[in-house]
């Protein structure tokens, strides 16, 4: 398949205005804090901007193409969301669920508390984990590279991330054996969670996650080059990654990152054993999806249309409505990582939701929402704009902010 593009005054942006991406993104190519870059922009199911910029592989002099592909990391989350709720819309289960029901070592989890004279113990839980906790990151899970609580370091130490080779089935099971660092419900966190509720469609579909997720999503969507494993004759398009560490690499914390960061570390990275896309085996939930811009457009733009893609529908209008407000206690908010808060920000079924443009201090509508990955690939959709904006690139851990400045650039090319 093959984009479209049409002239931007169809759909009420201003070309001239628009042009003005393509200078910043340049810039940023030439002052080397990318190598490459691809953007798009989409308003009332129209591609107005489909744009590359400076390298899938700066070393081998490959310029960035319009069908490279992408290692996703977290952009896997909102897709593999989305197919659950494909189950919820079946009657498969219900949010209220606890996961024990359907991965019994649940029940059986802890929680890690600190009590006031700093020392840990382990504490039954309050409530059980709902497959709500899991879809919001109030599960109590967490991720090996932060530091707020004394369960990502036992993540780190026992390398629950570090085994690729490993099934989502052996992934989820040696989860188990670590505590909760928080009770379900009491703080946004967010966390492995994902990866969980795609064992929970594996277990609810009986069938492996790539093959749901094929026969669901990806064919019935066009979405052709998107997976976990990549065919051998697609390899090549696969972008080079750079940055500053490998996020999800062994022993990698929050302070490893940020130190790197401001050290102005930018290098090649060899991710090929953290995120393979040459292993049959490997899948997760909320990483290790590799896809195309388009691919990724098709699925967003499915979303914008209230679940329907070129009369194939995937998700029912009212799923997709209930699936994009804030599902998060006000209480818990911002949410947000380490020291930084998404505010103005709460948190729908697998992806952010903006509740007030003000303090997100961002051009934006309430309603708009989407999610971001490692790698710096981010997006969002404005359902008051009809309205899509991908930013894709392969710069891992960078801790720019040129997906807000994209946004901008977007938004003040509108004119009606």
């Amino acid at each position: 398949m093959s984009i479209e593009i049409v002239n931007p005054e169809l759909v009420g942006i201003s070309s001239s205005r628009l042009s003005r991406i393509n200078k910043v993104m340049q810039d940023e190519i030439n002052q080397e804090r990318f190598s490459g870059i691809s953007t798009l922009i989409a308003r009332h199911g129209k591609v107005v901007h489909f744009e590359q910029f400076g390298f899938m592989d700066r070393e081998a002099g490959q310029t960035m193409q319009a069908d490279t592909l992408f290692r996703l990391y977290s952009m896997t989350k909102p897709i593999v969301c989305t197919a659950l709720m494909i189950l919820y819309e079946q009657g498969k289960f219900d949010l209220k669920d606890p996961v024990s029901k359907y991965i019994p070592a649940f029940g059986q989890l802890k929680v890690l508390e600190t009590d006031s004279s700093g020392s840990n113990k382990l504490v039954d839980l309050v409530r059980p984990v709902t497959i709500h906790h899991l879809l919001t990151h109030t599960s109590g899970l967490v991720y090996d590279f932060y530091e707020e609580s004394p369960v990502c370091g036992l993540y780190r130490e026992n390398q629950v991330l570090a085994n690729k080779s490993s099934s989502l089935a052996e992934f989820i099971d040696r989860l188990c054996q670590l505590p909760l660092g928080y009770q379900p419900g009491t703080k946004w966190f967010y966390s492995i969670s994902i990866d969980v509720v795609a064992r929970l469609i594996e277990i609810i579909a009986d069938k492996p996650l790539n093959d749901f997720l094929s026969e669901m999503l990806f064919k019935p969507l066009g979405m052709l080059d998107t997976g976990f494993c990549i065919a051998e004759k697609n390899r090549h398009r696969v972008a080079a990654m750079y940055g500053t560490v490998d996020l999800v690499a062994p022993n990698v914390s929050w302070t490893t990152l940020m130190d790197a960061w401001q050290r102005g570390v930018n290098k090649r990275l060899d991710v090929s054993k953290t995120c393979p896309v040459t292993d049959p085996n490997f899948r997760r939930g909320g990483t290790g999806l590799t896809g195309s811009a388009e691919d990724y457009w098709r699925f967003t733009q499915m979303l914008l249309n209230k679940g329907e893609l070129e009369n194939v529908r995937v998700l029912s209008p009212k799923t997709i409505d209930f699936m994009h407000i804030n599902h998060v206690d006000p209480a818990l908010l911002p949410i947000g990582f380490a020291d930084w808060k998404l505010t103005g920000y709460g948190f729908g079924l697998g992806s952010r939701v903006l509740l007030n443009v003000a303090e997100s201090q961002l051009i934006g509508s309430e309603g708009e929402y989407g999610w971001a990955g490692a790698a710096k690939t981010y997006y969002w959709i404005d359902p008051k704009e009809q309205l899509i904006g991908i930013f894709l690139t392969q710069s891992m851990c960078n801790f720019s902010m040129i997906e807000r400045t994209f946004q901008t650039l977007v938004y003040q090319a509108l004119i009606e």
